[in-house]
């Protein structure tokens, strides 16, 4: 067990099983040893769709320029990306928005990053972008008085999720404990859930069947559109999920573009578990925002022209064909990113529908 396992292992000597959520906020952001406060993982373990194409990145400044121009232009827009990545994203968003300067021009760019590997990058990145750019540790951080456009691309999936099994006794929480051998390994809770506490959605489940939440996720979504209702904006969320609830463990290690033991070296390995994206839309929904979606992410991007885009970039350089279909066939295709990866938007309730949805 390497040093923050062995961490993990005596606080739970200490005190009992832990949560997995509090388990995976640990092995990732554990200020000594946490996997996003310690490395650089894009494309060292997993590649993001920013990465892949600048179309993406391009797009959803558009999209973000678009939701800004049909809600009357609101003035003093804040521009929010939740886990920022290497800044790529936003560094192709932030050129694509120079088609619409009235925009851009006034825009302040927050970036809430966690990861001090991560944000030193994303100064690189954006150094030369022209725009005023800042960072915030959390969402809470951010001024609540003016309009809000924001875009979370594979960020609610890291955020930390509690699991649920199906017991004789009813739902028995799934638990991290320290095993005699000197390893982590999981537990059930002794005692279940109470009945009123378990999703109505979750009846007629299998014994040893299983259901993840993410209240992490649920509340920052609640928070996102409680904003944009009070002051207007547009937020778009991507990741890979799914659309109606079901039952299964989702929860996942990566390491070198691998899958790793989830338990096995804490710190070492990115964590992550698919998106509910009806629990986020219903979060919304208590927010007082509208919610479109979800919809896959390549029905997404055909919708905001990225062959159109494709075309333009193809006709200034005629040899990036075959790479710009790559890069298509990899954002969009069903057995690629395509049907995997979903979007939902948010807007005010008064919004127009947003572009694409």
């Amino acid at each position: 067990m390497n040093a923050l396992g062995s961490r993990i292992a005596s606080l739970i000597a200490s005190q009992g099983p832990i949560p997995i959520a509090e388990y995976m906020t640990l092995a990732l952001l554990d200020p000594v040893a946490g996997y996003y406060a310690t490395r650089e993982p894009i494309a060292t373990d997993f590649i993001t769709a920013p990465e892949v194409s600048q179309m993406f990145g391009e797009l959803i400044g558009l999209w973000l320029a678009q939701c800004w121009h049909d809600q009357g232009k609101p003035k003093r827009p804040l521009l929010v990306e939740l886990g920022p990545g290497r800044g790529t994203l936003m560094a192709d968003a932030l050129r694509a928005m120079k088609l619409m300067p009235e925009f851009r021009d006034q825009l302040e760019v927050v970036l809430v990053e966690a990861s001090p590997v991560l944000a030193a990058q994303q100064r690189k990145m954006l150094a030369d972008s022209g725009a005023a750019v800042r960072w915030a540790g959390g969402f809470e951080m951010l001024p609540k008085d003016r309009p809000l456009f924001l875009v979370a691309n594979e960020f609610f999936d890291a955020l930390p999720i509690r699991q649920f099994v199906k017991t004789g006794r009813g739902w028995n929480e799934r638990m991290v404990t320290a095993q005699g051998n000197g390893t982590l390994g999981f537990a059930l809770s002794p005692v279940a859930v109470p009945a009123a506490n378990v999703p109505a959605n979750r009846d007629g489940a299998p014994p040893g069947g299983v259901y993840e939440t993410s209240p992490a996720g649920e509340s920052l979504v609640e928070a996102i559109a409680h904003a944009i209702a009070a002051n207007g904006g547009a937020a778009l969320i991507i990741d890979y999920g799914y659309a109606e609830p079901g039952f299964g463990e989702t929860l996942q290690a990566v390491k070198s573009h691998s899958f790793a033991d989830v338990l096995g070296d804490p710190g070492a390995v990115d964590l992550s578990a698919h998106v509910d994206f009806t629990a986020l839309g219903d979060a919304a929904a208590r927010g007082g925002a509208s919610v479109y979606g979800p919809i896959a992410q390549g029905e997404l991007l055909h919708a905001l022209g990225i062959d159109a885009r494709a075309q333009v970039l193809a006709a200034r350089n005629p040899k990036k064909r075959d790479k710009l279909d790559a890069q298509i066939e990899r954002l969009c295709n069903l057995d690629q990113m395509g049907e995997l990866f979903k979007a939902i938007a948010i807007v005010p309730k008064n919004a127009p529908t947003p572009p694409g949805f």
